[in-house]
């Protein structure tokens, strides 16, 4: 057993004023014993344009926001999952989900592989592809408690995604995002629920909520999803922390019952 938490906020452009909100929530999840922390997507920055980022983005070994989580992670022995940040590489922007382990190094990383293309309506458009080189590699890791999967947001749109996750192993699945309010009405716990229940999977989604500085308004519902589907906790709105405890045989035993991860 572990206590896993998800942390939920409005990022803005001032990494600092966002790793301070993070910073805040991460000492509260502590304060709750969690052993496993994850933020959402885009934590570290939001909403800027590729010219700005490219100005504003760093490498890893130089990102003020992810050298003071990691320092957080050590202090406090904590394995803490960065839901993303956005790294520059090349000339090249990553939006990146970061894994940092106890020891507070960086255990592995995943950049997003699909990138969010979509126009919703006449106001609300969004090319990801635009701004963001795609990750082409999924990834699993291995946690002290099982194998977890990364994943961020729009993924969670490509089902064939999570089988191989699945497929590798992964009992856990981290799926941070900023999910707009539009389709988070919508398809947001539908999606969620249904990956968690093709695959036997727990699903981690902590999320981005309100109204940040350009407009765009995020969803919020940072879940915690059972292997069956059943939410085990749900924030619906403002800043703060779901955390509850994880039994890794769950998944396990359900994949016994009824093996369809062995049968495609």
């Amino acid at each position: 057993m572990f206590k896993v938490s998800c942390i939920q906020f409005c990022s803005g452009k001032d990494i600092k004023k966002n790793f301070q909100n993070t910073k805040k929530l991460l000492l509260k999840a502590i304060k709750q014993k969690s052993d496993f922390i994850i933020t959402p997507e885009n934590s570290s920055l939001f909403g800027l344009s590729k010219k700005e980022l490219m100005k504003t983005a760093t490498s890893m070994q130089k990102d003020f926001y992810l050298t003071e989580i990691q320092k957080i992670a050590k202090q406090h022995k904590k394995w803490v999952l960065i839901g993303s940040i956005l790294i520059k590489e090349k000339n090249k922007i990553k939006n990146r989900s970061i894994l940092i382990n106890s020891k507070g190094k960086i255990q592995t990383y995943y950049d997003k592989i699909h990138m969010y293309d979509a126009t919703l309506n006449k106001k609300e458009k969004y090319f990801e592809s635009k701004i963001f080189t795609p990750g082409k590699i999924i990834k699993t890791t291995n946690l002290p408690w099982g194998k977890l999967g990364l994943s961020i947001c729009y993924d969670i749109r490509f089902p064939n995604m999570y089988r191989k996750l699945s497929k590798k192993g992964s009992l856990f699945i981290s799926v941070p995002s900023a999910f707009t309010k539009t389709t988070g009405e919508k398809h947001w716990h539908s999606l969620l629920k249904a990956r968690a229940i093709e695959n036997f999977s727990y699903i981690f989604a902590p999320g981005q909520s309100g109204t940040h500085w350009n407009g765009r308004k995020t969803f919020g519902h940072s879940l915690i999803i059972s292997p069956d589907g059943k939410i085990l906790k749900e924030l619906k709105k403002g800043n703060g922390v779901i955390t509850t405890s994880i039994d890794p045989e769950i998944p396990k035993t359900l994949r016994k019952i009824i093996p369809s991860l062995n049968n495609d």
